[in-house]
């Protein structure tokens, strides 16, 4: 067998392998039989696999659930046997960074939290090292504390609020902290000795939404971020959008009225100026357009701020209809440019989403100015630190996966799969 065909040999098993770690990881345990249903690999496939990945210790047996809870205690002979994901054959670190907050969650490999903490710091004065340096420190003491009973460390993904660089490895710009290209994986990885990666926040709530509602955000779709700052993260065919050389996808950053209100980046008239949680207060409480506001608004500040639009004040509920009128002329855009799709507004800004909606779907519906999209599928998500960790979960997971070596033999007629 030449080089080739020996390479191409292994990618196959590869997959096979990666497409039944998926299926369980959709929905575990299952059976030899249903696994084989689920991937389309034949029961040889399945078999050979599987037990070399139990073999190995990435599998476990386990009683299907439907066995272990109906089935009468007086059956006799063997009970039937399903395999599930082990959770101690690893764990994953799960990292995010946002404005003012780190964050670390230990995760077992069947993605079940083993411990996470959430603490407040001041990004705009930490230093450039000091990113890294806390993360591991928070990511450290949940190893060490688990080190007995849990599964060595083997991937970590940072979810970063702004753009990360196409390899994935640092914080290439993020309007949380004047430091640029802050090596945040490299030193992770340096630190822990496995493999860290580097992602936007909002691709990460996308991966989520995409990992656990396929049958809404499946093929394409967008994932909006409705905060301190906008972001967008999107699926495009199936496959995450990313620019070429950066994550890109910077919604908020795209114009909404040039020479307008000044926005964190230190440009003026970008959509964020009007829609994130900062220019919304400021349009409410008839701050200067060209100050950006130093404040960190909280969920209950903004919850307050949209309460007073519902209860009639007219500032604060103008305020609202030009986040949404900047929100839909950025749709409109996107859409013009990639079809109409599902979007899923997250974080605090979708609590107040009944008072932007009107303005978006006017923006978007408006006719006689290029197409009308006049019936969006628009859905709400208020929580974002949920979405932005499974994200991360779920591409570390799925990371791992892709990178298992190959434990099984090639006994089987795999290629007739």
């Amino acid at each position: 067998m030449s080089a080739t065909e020996i390479s191409r040999s292994d990618d196959l098993r590869r997959e096979n392998q990666r497409r039944i770690l998926s299926a369980l990881r959709a929905d575990s345990p299952q059976s030899r039989t249903g696994l084989s249903a689920k991937t389309g690999l034949s029961a040889s496939t399945v078999t050979t696999i599987t037990s070399a990945l139990l073999e190995s210790g990435i599998l476990v047996e386990a009683l299907p659930a439907s066995v272990a809870e109906h089935a009468p205690q007086s059956r006799r002979g063997r009970p039937q046997v399903a395999l599930a994901l082990n959770p101690a054959a690893a764990t994953i670190g799960a990292l995010t960074v946002t404005l003012n907050q780190l964050s670390a969650s230990l995760i077992d490999y069947s993605g079940n939290v083993i411990g996470e903490t959430r603490v407040r710091v001041n990004t705009q004065h930490l230093e450039r090292g000091a990113f890294s340096k806390r993360l591991a420190a928070l990511l450290q003491e949940f190893v060490d504390a688990n080190r007995s009973t849990a599964g060595p460390l083997s991937q970590i993904v940072v979810a970063v609020q702004g753009t990360s660089d196409f390899a994935r490895t640092c914080l290439q710009w993020s309007p949380i902290t004047p430091h640029r290209e802050i090596a945040i994986g490299a030193e992770l990885h340096a630190h822990f000795g496995v493999p860290a990666q580097v992602e936007n926040d909002t691709n990460m709530m996308a991966s989520a939404l995409h990992a656990d509602e396929p049958w809404r955000f499946g093929d394409s779709f967008a994932t909006i971020l409705l905060s301190h700052g906008i972001g967008m993260g999107m699926y495009v065919k199936d496959r995450m959008f990313t620019g070429t050389s950066s994550s890109a996808a910077e919604f908020g950053h795209m114009c909404h009225l040039p020479g307008g209100s000044l926005c964190r980046c230190g440009r003026h008239g970008c959509i964020e100026a009007y829609a994130g949680d900062y220019g919304i207060w400021r349009k409410a409480t008839g701050g200067n357009p060209n100050e950006v506001p130093e404040k960190d608004f909280d969920p209950d500040t903004m919850a307050e701020l949209a309460g007073r639009a519902r209860a009639g004040d007219e500032q604060a509920r103008e305020a609202y209809l030009k986040a949404g009128e900047a929100i839909g002329h950025g749709l409109r855009s996107l859409f013009a440019l990639l079809d109409p799709m599902p979007v899923a507004f997250v974080g605090s800004g979708a609590a107040a989403f009944d008072l932007m909606e009107p303005m978006i779907r006017q923006s978007l519906g408006q006719r006689g100015v290029g197409l009308s999209y006049e019936d969006p599928r628009l859905y709400c998500y208020p929580n974002e630190f949920e979405l932005t960790r499974r994200g991360t979960v779920v591409t570390a997971l799925n990371a791992l996966d892709r990178n298992l070596q190959i434990v099984h033999e090639a006994r089987e007629l795999e290629n007739a799969d």
